[in-house]
């Protein structure tokens, strides 16, 4: 159901979109439980000997617990952006990715017992976890979170589903590309009511900011983990050719913000 009309915040103009996120998260929420954990296998099972069958299996677990490990960071990070927010209607806001992004994290959970546990951690998204927890500014923290990791995430979700059609992880996918792209979307109508009122030293800040992230979040997107490094290395042009398009897709949107991109250095 719709959340109730915030009332008291309606004088507010300028947060009518952070607001409007709000409502649509809640008309979007959904719970653990309406999973289909008993209807669906967990990933795609494949055909052939046990071991093939294992090795694929294998593979979608790296797949899945490089999902949990970003949703673990994501935990923290919306409850970080919870308390540093002053504005009621983004602290409405971010009490609903908290929510979000624990029942990602617990959907994460019940996948990857189902498929063998936990597995090998990518270094690279934890170097990008440290870059946002560390980040000095709110308007830094909204800037990388989700008006570029958010929006470049959505893509992956996009492809994994497609690649694990009537399984437990295309649902999955399914239903955190559509809150990621709130999370997005909220992401930008506050960034923009923050950077209206940042002095130029907190715009610079920005472009720094993100000329220290894409190289990192590049090297996360093309990172393989055991389980895929056979894999990668087959698709690597493909997957290169893709992060190109998508980061300059980033940059195009910190652009729409007003902010000076021409010194932003693209990893390719």
């Amino acid at each position: 159901m719709s959340a109730e009309p915030v009332e008291e915040l309606v004088g507010r103009a300028a947060y009518a979109g952070v607001l409007r996120f709000y409502e649509l998260a809640k008309h979007q929420e959904w719970q653990v439980r309406d999973v289909p954990w008993n209807e669906r296998p967990p990933v795609p099972e494949g055909k052939g000997s046990p071991q093939r069958m294992a090795r694929r299996r294998d593979v979608w677990r790296s797949v899945v617990m490089q999902q949990l490990q970003a949703d673990i960071i994501a935990c923290e990070m919306a409850a970080q952006l919870l308390n540093a927010a002053p504005d009621p209607e983004a602290r409405l806001y971010y009490s609903t990715m908290v929510q979000d992004e624990s029942r990602h994290t617990e959907a994460w959970l019940k996948l990857i017992g189902r498929v063998g546990g936990e597995g090998e951690r990518d270094p690279h998204l934890d170097r990008l976890g440290h870059m946002f927890l560390e980040a000095d500014s709110l308007e830094e923290k909204v800037f990388l979170m989700q008006v570029f990791f958010e929006r470049l995430i959505i893509p992956r979700f996009r492809l994994i589903a497609r690649s694990s059609r009537g399984t437990i992880l295309e649902d999955i996918c399914n239903r955190l590309a559509v809150d990621d792209g709130i999370h997005h979307g909220s992401g930008m109508a506050y960034e923009r009511i923050l950077l209206e009122r940042a002095p130029p030293t907190i715009k610079q800040q920005l472009i720094d900011a993100a000329n220290r992230m894409l190289p990192e979040f590049a090297a996360h997107a093309l990172w393989r983990p055991k389980a895929r490094e056979m894999i990668g290395q087959l698709m690597e042009a493909r997957d290169r050719e893709r992060l190109k398009m998508e980061l300059n897709h980033g940059v195009r949107l910190a652009a729409s913000l007003g902010l000076d991109v021409r010194d932003v250095a693209l990893p390719f």
